[in-house]
């Protein structure tokens, strides 16, 4: 069984995270460097190679379900949560519920999800250990 860590998509996401964030990388050959005291918008042909290889959380991760290493879906993927630091850290878990109700949300640190084939999967984990861990709320 060929085992990855997630970080949802860490290299590729994290770049694109970068690149939409305004983190500047190199200029492809023939870019002209920016005029001083100004800041482009958007990416250079070089990020956008990058972004083209990257993933897409919305399509690759973004409400995909999350198993436990027995196969058990425990719960899908609702959001990601990038630190102030850019950084891909969390993935917030929604676990039990049934059609928007009584579902609990957690968030779970990207580096204890793992990519075993097409899925995510969470080691150890049981839909009651989700909902047993405090709820996640975002800061108003």
């Amino acid at each position: 069984m060929n085992q990855k860590s997630i970080r949802i998509g860490a290299a590729g996401l994290t770049a694109a995270t970068l690149i939409v964030f305004g983190a500047q990388s190199g200029r492809a050959q023939g870019e002209k460097p920016p005029v001083a005291g100004t800041q482009g918008i958007g990416v250079t042909q070089t990020e956008a190679q990058v972004v083209a290889t990257g993933w897409s959380a919305k399509k690759r991760v973004l409400g995909k379900p999350v198993y436990n290493d027995q196969g058990q879906k425990i719960g899908s993927v609702e959001d990601i949560i990038i630190s102030p630091d850019r950084q891909v850290s969390y993935a917030i878990v929604g676990a039990g519920g049934f059609l928007g109700m009584g579902k609990h949300d957690v968030a779970i640190p990207v580096a204890q999800l793992k990519r075993e084939g097409e899925r995510i999967v969470l080691p150890g984990a049981t839909k009651e250990a989700l909902k047993s861990l405090p709820e996640f709320k975002y800061a108003t």
